[in-house]
């Protein structure tokens, strides 16, 4: 199966690196912006401390508490900011519970499904208001049967099950978080005819490996009880408004119609702790699973089943039409004002949100306040910076999805970029994806950034020998965050950063300041660097005379997976030649736009170029088109909202990512059907992803056939 996933990284090159350096006034205020005198990690810490003092859902009472409070603080930054709301459709639980029924002579087990407040905690007089752990938009109903053990719930997990001779069809599986996103495991295992799906927590994984390991709070991983809680919605945005606005009195399915749409889950699922898992791994019998299936130290042996543990599933929930506020902050660019440089954090949390979203609000926050004192010593940015802080993220990217379609028009003709930021800090070491002209961007603003561990070296001094994919930048073909409706929906150049990768108390009620000060950043200074390449890259995509674009990398790594593409393709009578041929005409174009670049930055001096302000507005707006280029109106067979014909979400895993995703989804059914029909679906979708990509190569060239 052809799959260029995240996972996927391209290994950063530097034959063909390509300085860009803003006019010179304005490199002395991109200097100031990272320098000692204007970060403050103490300002920071105590944003994030504000931030998380209550657990704050979408919807709820606190999380409008903490949009006033980030609308406070842009605004105190003299930043002209306003709310966006929506009403949209997000759901609750009303009552949940999980049965065991053992072997005689063992009683069932009813558990608790309780996360519990520890000896000391701070925070235990508002964990009362953390949500019953449960998966938003599941099912409601009961489900009744022997368990059978399916690892992560992948696809090819359910491969490895039907070798073995199991079939999970009328059982309950029970999954392992990790690997795929959960909404994927609950799909995956309504595919394969289980009617109920419990996700656990596994110690191999989150609680650091088993054995006499500590955790939170003593340690920093997923206490016993710990739940990993989120959405298992497949879709972006509003389900009830699937690709426009859920604003007031709005056009809206209904729930027979949006359960028609395949995004929402058609049986009960339930997270549940490390220690409930290990208390229905033991009921069940069957087969020994694999190494690569099992525990960690000192768990007790996995085996598939089915049974002959019974588990008795059952969830009810609501769905409510919930006020969501996304907070918005402009400031105006002083020569191309229709021109925007967007910074987006999403604010809601399942919890206390202090890794995630929160390290990355209380950055948003930092990056105001610096660019609000360069303000104030005379810059102004040439291009229009604002400020996003989404809401509602955490049930399936619904803040940005709705405000991107709201403005879907104004956005796809003047964005510039988007800088994201999730998970600002979750751990160590610097990582980075995003679109590739990027790139060299990322970069340069890495080398000038310190690295936080290290004052002796830069950020990008570690990540190059960072032993774990030293240097590497990831793509935004995930569905995992903010990105998604402005990459995969309407084409807009983006990136994202964060230090740290996964963290163990991930979406659980011990992702708190206390969490964070001990063991994600207790200096503060991981959050310094990430507001500091944050604000680096905004700033040089707001001031650069000419936009710091190069879409070289990207044709040479389009070239790279189409030769990924030639052994899935081999002996099918299928013919790649129109893919080769776009790609070597978009690096033809790259190639070019570059000269011009060069030509105009080196025939003139800075002074006489500003003058031909015509010129080099007409390159920057190919320079910014030419990704949105890369979308189809039709989008993705059977996932329209999903235009982008590069990159866009794995069918089977939401947080994975595939180049050519239409020619993988129709490559992985044409594997399955084996027909001629099958196989000229695959033809097709080569001919669209040429056809796009000698879309963007005639944007770059600028000139009509």
């Amino acid at each position: 199966m052809f799959k260029a996933a995240i996972a996927s990284f391209i290994i950063i090159a530097t034959s063909f690196s390509f300085h860009f350096w803003p006019l010179p006034q304005k490199s002395s205020y991109h200097s100031l912006f990272i320098s000692n005198s204007l970060s403050d990690n103490e300002s920071i810490s105590n944003h994030l401390y504000m931030l998380t003092r209550r657990p704050h859902v979408a919807g709820s009472e606190a999380n409008a508490e903490a949009a006033a409070y980030v609308l406070s603080t842009l605004t105190s930054y003299n930043i002209p900011s306003h709310i966006a709301s929506y009403d949209t459709a997000l759901t609750y639980p009303v009552s949940r519970s999980l049965v065991l029924t053992r072997p005689s002579p063992d009683p069932p087990i009813k558990f608790s499904l309780q996360q519990e407040v520890y000896e000391g905690d701070p925070y235990a007089d508002v964990a009362n208001e953390v949500q019953p752990t449960y998966h938003a938009y599941a099912k409601s109903g009961t489900a009744v049967g022997p368990v059978v053990y399916v690892n992560y719930g992948r696809v090819e997990d359910y491969v490895t099950l039907k070798e073995m001779g199991v079939n999970v069809s009328g059982n309950v599986v029970l999954a392992r978080y990790g690997e795929i996103y959960r909404g994927d495991i609950v799909e995956n295992a309504y595919e394969e005819g289980a009617i109920g799906v419990l996700i656990f927590t596994d110690r191999k994984d989150y609680g650091g490996g088993g054995g006499d390991v500590k955790w939170f709070p003593d340690d920093k991983w997923m206490p016993p009880s710990g739940v990993q809680v989120g959405s298992v919605y497949n879709g972006a945005g509003d389900p009830t408004t699937p690709g426009w606005p859920s604003t007031e009195g709005c056009e809206r399915l209904s729930d027979e119609e949006v359960e028609r749409a395949g995004d929402v889950p058609l049986i009960p699922s339930l997270p549940i702790s490390w220690a409930d898992g290990d208390a229905i791994v033991r009921s069940i019998g069957g087969q020994v699973a694999s190494d690569a299936w099992q525990g960690g130290k000192d768990a007790p042996v996995y085996r598939i089943g089915p049974g002959p543990g019974i588990v008795n599933l059952t969830y009810n929930g609501k769905q409510v039409l919930s006020r969501i506020e996304n907070v918005v902050g402009i400031i105006e660019g002083a020569e191309e004002p229709d021109r925007f440089v967007i910074l987006g954090n999403h604010r809601d949390a399942w919890t206390f949100g202090a890794v995630d979203p929160n390290s990355g609000t209380a950055c948003l926050l930092e990056v105001a306040e610096r660019l609000w004192k360069l303000q104030k010593k005379g810059w102004k940015p040439r291009r229009t910076i604002i400020f996003c802080n989404w809401d509602a993220e955490e049930y399936g990217l619904i803040g940005s999805t709705e405000w991107v379609e709201e403005n879907r028009q104004m956005l796809a003709s003047r964005v510039v970029a988007y800088l994201n930021v999730d998970i600002a800090v979750g751990g160590a070491g610097f990582k980075a994806s995003a679109t590739p002209q990027l790139d060299e961007l990322l970069i340069q603003a890495a080398k000038q950034v310190p690295d936080p561990d290290n004052s002796s070296q830069t950020v990008y001094d570690s990540w190059i020998s960072s032993t774990d994919n030293p240097a590497k930048i990831g793509r935004l073909g995930g569905a995992g965050s903010d990105y998604s409706a402005f990459v995969q929906h309407i084409g807009v150049p983006a990136a994202d950063i964060s230090f740290g990768e996964a963290y163990p108390v991930y979406h659980s009620m011990y992702d708190d300041f206390i969490w964070m000060n001990k063991f994600g950043d207790p200096m503060f200074q991981r959050h310094v660097a990430v507001a500091s390449i944050w604000g680096l890259l905004a700033l040089k995509l707001a001031d650069n005379e000419i936009l710091p674009f190069d879409y070289l990398p990207y044709a040479l790594e389009l070239q790279r997976s189409v030769e990924s593409l030639k052994d899935e393709v081999a002996n099918r009578g299928i013919t790649l030649v129109p893919l080769v041929k776009s790609i070597k005409e978009l690096e033809t174009a790259a190639t070019k736009i570059n000269e011009e670049r060069k030509a105009l930055e080196g025939s003139k001096s800075w002074t006489s170029m500003c003058k031909d302000s015509q010129k080099v507005r007409e390159l920057n707006d190919r320079l910014m088109m030419t990704e949105r280029a890369f979308t189809d109106r039709e989008g993705l067979p059977g996932r329209s909202w999903y235009k982008h014909l590069i990159y866009a979400p794995s069918k089977h895993n939401d947080y994975g990512s595939t180049s050519f995703p239409g020619i993988d989804d129709a490559l992985e059914k044409a594997k399955n059907l084996n027909t001629a029909d099958s196989w000229h679906s695959v033809q097709h979708e080569i001919w669209r992803v040429a056809r796009v990509i000698t879309q963007a190569s005639l944007c770059l060239k600028g000139k009509l056939t």
